[in-house]
């Protein structure tokens, strides 16, 4: 068995802005392309990724505990969870639109924090896998990254449309600053997480 070749094993060290490649006896100093700071792997990237992936499990619970919104209609409040505001879209005939919500704030968050807890596991226990299948789930989960804050930007729509003063108000709910929050942090984990790890544990 001998390891997979790699530019930090023939002395290389790639740079994460422009792609240039240095010797690695240069990683002391900048990029001599594009000036910013070169490292073979991304510091602590292991520790960061743990950090936020335990504050994302975390914020993920009261995301889909606490109401996400609040509608009031002539003076009297109904809060409204994520899971709530599904079910009331599929007694209101709103399949398309409620399968949309359940995916972009239940399955897709869900799945980030799942996927990218195996990539963690799979580089910090060293296990043999096919690196290039592994590689394309984390491109995977760092691009559905981008559409994971669909709830909150329909909540905001909700919000500027149907602000009608004391008629009909809706008012985002504590669960919503969750939920973003999971969002962000989960965004932060894809980008502190380096892939490039699953391929240095990897052997042929």
């Amino acid at each position: 068995m001998k390891s997979l070749p790699s530019a930090l094993r023939q002395g290389l060290i790639r740079c994460d802005e422009c792609g240039a490649l240095a010797q690695r006896g240069a990683a002391s100093r900048p990029c001599p392309v594009c000036g910013s700071p070169l490292h073979a792997r991304i510091p602590n990237s292991l520790q960061r990724t743990l950090a936020f992936l335990l504050c994302g499990y975390a914020l993920y619970v009261p995301a889909n505990i606490y109401p996400i919104m609040t509608v009031t209609q002539f003076g009297v409040g109904e809060t409204h969870t994520i899971l709530g505001g599904i079910l009331t879209l599929i007694e209101g005939d709103m399949l398309p639109i409620a399968i949309l919500v359940f995916i972009a704030s239940i399955l897709v968050p869900l799945l980030k924090l799942i996927g990218l807890t195996l990539l963690w596991l799979c580089v910090f226990y060293r296990w043999q896998v096919n690196a290039r299948r592994w590689t394309l789930m984390y491109r995977i989960i760092a691009f559905v990254g981008r559409w994971s804050m669909l709830d909150i930007f329909m909540i905001s729509i909700l919000i500027s449309l149907v602000d009608l003063g004391g008629v009909a108000q809706v008012l985002a709910g504590p669960a919503a600053t969750a939920f973003a929050s999971v969002v962000v942090i989960t965004l932060f984990a894809a980008k502190n997480f380096d892939p490039r790890l699953i391929w240095d544990n990897q052997k042929i």
